[in-house]
């Protein structure tokens, strides 16, 4: 049987802390059902430009293509020395790097923790490689120009190719839900760049998913949508800086971002990264909830099952929800959702449970 390497980039902030929560979690639960998972620690961030004087070196870039995927915390690129800080951050840079295209942010309420809005229970497909993010779409440079020091401007590609690839993942993940669609864009004033994202989504959905129940909207309306009736929407479909916002108000309004899970993927590789930041003002003051962080390494598991057709991730990983399920709905967890654990007490509470599960 299959054993596994994944990868573990510890990151800025309080990266640190919330990977080692994750790592040690999913070594437990790997124990409890009987798989072999090694994790291989790599620099990332404050540690790879002091090891290496690069915040993702080459020996990260290297040791990644040998691992079956890999967990990736938040980082702090913006405290970084300028002349790191005014580049691709690490996130972007990986994502560039291995063309994971997909990020799939599965968003709902979790039991215990209080919401916004009742009843969402939604997955948003962003796509991570052009849009409106110009430190992604270009081969070469960041896609940003200072005219004059009054100028500035910045370039949005969008393409029919990276469109098309990122409707298939969301009309499959819809195939396999409520087979309802929404397509999220601005064609009402971009017209021919989101026209193009709009109409080519539409195109993918008719060839290939007839059964999905295809809608758009308009990024403005869809806001006021989510706050009022996420409830009706099943999966969302959407470009890179939309995804970006839209996941953020989406995970803020289940109960909390630092809950909100995500994956980031091609056909053949996966990284786990919650959609938080790094929290630095917290950082290495064990106080951070790893909730988010541990969620997305289910995320990956449920990827490796698929992928390596391994019931044994799929177990590993509904074990892990099922034990944070039990503790946060028992009120255990961290002091940002209303409890008084720490970091590590939180996670020796849920390894504890999974234990006797």
């Amino acid at each position: 049987m299959k054993n596994y390497k994944l990868g573990a980039l510890y990151g800025d902030g309080i990266g640190p802390e919330i990977v080692k929560s994750t790592v040690d979690i999913m070594e437990a639960a790997a124990e409890k059902i009987g798989i072999e998972v090694e994790f291989e620690k790599m620099p990332l961030g404050w540690e790879g430009i002091e090891k290496y004087n690069n915040p993702v070196p080459d020996v990260t870039k290297e040791g990644l293509t040998k691992c079956d995927a890999w967990l990736l915390g938040p980082h702090d690129s913006a405290a970084y020395p300028e002349e790191w800080s005014s580049q691709l951050n690490p996130s972007g840079t990986i994502r560039h790097h291995f063309d994971l295209y997909s990020n799939a942010r599965p968003i709902k309420p979790v039991p215990g923790i209080k919401s916004v809005v009742d009843g969402m229970d939604l997955v948003l497909f962003r796509e991570n490689t052009e849009g409106f993010m110009p430190d992604r779409n270009m081969f070469k440079g960041r896609g940003e120009f200072l005219v004059t020091p009054e100028i500035a401007l910045a370039t949005g590609v969008f393409t029919k190719k990276a469109t098309r690839r990122i409707a298939h993942e969301a009309f499959k993940m819809a195939m396999s839900r409520r087979k309802k669609l929404a397509i999220v864009h601005k064609a009402n004033v971009i017209q021919m760049a989101y026209g193009l994202f709009r109409d080519t989504c539409y195109e993918v959905g008719r060839e290939f998913y007839p059964e999905v129940e295809i809608e758009d909207y308009h990024i403005d309306a869809m806001t006021a949508h989510l706050v009022r009736r996420a409830k009706d929407f099943d999966v969302i479909v959407t470009t890179n800086l939309f995804g970006d916002i839209l996941s953020d108000l989406a995970g803020e309004l289940s109960g909390s971002l630092g809950l909100a899970p995500a994956i980031n993927s091609n056909e053949t590789q996966a990284m786990a990264q919650a959609a938080h930041g790094s929290a630095p003002d917290i950082g290495g003051q064990n106080v951070a909830n790893p909730v988010g962080m541990i969620l997305s390494g289910t995320l990956l598991l449920k990827w490796l099952a698929d992928k390596h057709e391994d019931k044994r991730m799929n177990d590993m990983a509904l074990l892990i929800e099922a034990a944070i399920e039990k503790n946060l709905t028992e009120g255990v967890c961290t002091r940002d959702l209303g409890g008084k654990e720490s970091t590590t007490s939180f996670t020796q509470e849920v390894i504890n449970t999974l234990k006797t599960m």
